[in-house]
């Protein structure tokens, strides 16, 4: 069974730009180890400019990969925060008198300018 290799689109334009400076179908194929139908594959892609379209298209998933892992860390970052504001309101003591919630919080103190 023949294993299938992933080339970059930089090595398909490569390639393509060397057959169209005249090295032959068999030279490159040698050369390379790919099959000459392939490169005419290549060749027709890269005379249509499909090549631009996969760079570009390249660019664009490695730019949001580094924006999802940005993101990942953030999240990670905000995750361990929480986890140890969560601890850290647990082992705060509170007066047994005091009534608390997580929405609302402790209850107000009345302040001297109120009773005024």
């Amino acid at each position: 069974m023949t294993k299938h290799r992933s080339h970059s689109v930089e090595f398909k334009r490569q390639v393509a730009q060397e057959f169209m400076a005249g090295e032959t179908l068999h030279a490159l194929s040698q050369r390379h180890d790919i099959s000459r139908q392939l490169i005419r594959i290549w060749v027709q892609k890269y005379e249509t400019g499909a090549f631009d379209d996969d760079a570009r298209a390249a660019d664009m998933i490695q730019e949001y990969e580094a924006k999802i892992i940005a993101l990942e860390r953030m999240v990670g970052r905000q995750a361990v925060e929480i986890e140890f504001l969560k601890g850290a309101l647990k082992n705060t003591p509170r007066p047994r008198s005091a009534t608390t919630s997580i929405i609302t919080g402790p209850a107000a103190s009345p302040s001297q300018k109120d009773a005024g």
